[in-house]
């Protein structure tokens, strides 16, 4: 999450609102936006496709002993936080543009560093062949220190270009068209990163990977590469009769109604 909910004052919620979107256009540009991958592509394997280390947190979130959701700091802060958009753009880039070869010896440091680089922030269409291991899970495993280094810095959650979208109203058509446009995409694609927020409160601003889709008559269940959970997917569901978005409880977020909207699809967002 790029924000905590903590309470700011108007004036400094404002203030910061007004200087990421200024900054988000001076820093994000046409930047990665997603790489072609044809429909005949293999389907996003969470087991593989995933890296082996999380998103930490840097608050611990609890209810107290009134039963209020609430916060407080972690002690020793972690080291590895705030880094969410990040990593699910980066299992997302390294789906699409990457080809593991364990057959392969093994490269050096800074091979391996360019070839992160080139995964990453590069779209063109030729697969970039990764030596030595088989799959993102075992490459994350063994050289996670180099991937926290070279995916992107914890500022790439907090000016995703896409964050000006969080501001427009979210009505429950759009949330609709929204719903129907991911099961779509992930047919197509295979695998889609969205922003999923409660602006203008601060309870959860997180990025999620979706990888797949199961609908019934009354809702859509996505399954979810949550970058704060390596372990095992999580569940996105939509609900076709209040044309919402549900998030479950976990140990960041007290659960219920979120909004939702894709990202890393266009030089907008």
């Amino acid at each position: 999450m790029w924000l905590n909910s903590k309470k700011l004052s108007p004036v400094r919620w404002s203030a910061t609102v007004l200087l990421q979107i200024a900054l988000i256009g001076l820093l994000s540009g046409c930047a990665t936006s997603y790489p072609k991958i044809s429909a005949k592509a293999r389907p996003f394997s969470f087991a593989t496709d995933t890296f082996s280390f999380a998103n930490e947190l840097k608050w611990e979130y609890f209810f107290d002993e009134q039963g209020k959701w609430t916060h407080r700091r972690r002690e020793p802060a972690p080291e590895y936080r705030q880094h969410c958009f990040v990593v699910a753009h980066a299992a997302r880039q390294f789906f699409a543009r990457a080809e593991f070869d364990s057959r392969k010896p093994m490269a050096s440091e800074e091979a391996y560093r360019e070839i992160i680089r080139g995964i990453v922030f590069e779209n063109g269409e030729k697969k970039i062949i990764v030596p030595g291991y088989g799959n993102l899970r075992e490459f994350s495993a063994a050289q996670d220190k180099i991937l926290k280094e070279e995916c992107g810095d914890a500022w790439r959650s907090y000016f995703q270009r896409g964050h000006w979208r969080m501001l427009g109203w979210f009505t429950r058509e759009h949330q609709q068209a929204t719903s129907e446009s991911f099961v779509r995409e992930i047919k197509e694609r295979h695998a889609i990163v969205v922003h999923v927020v409660r602006f203008p409160q601060l309870t959860i601003n997180h990025a999620l990977l979706l990888f797949d889709s199961r609908e019934t008559e009354s809702s859509i269940e996505f399954s979810v590469y949550d970058p704060n959970n390596p372990e095992k997917p999580v569940l996105l569901n939509y609900d076709r009769a209040t044309r919402t978005f549900f998030f479950a409880q976990n140990d960041y977020f007290v659960g219920g109604k979120v909004n939702v909207y894709e990202v890393y699809r266009s030089c907008l967002y």
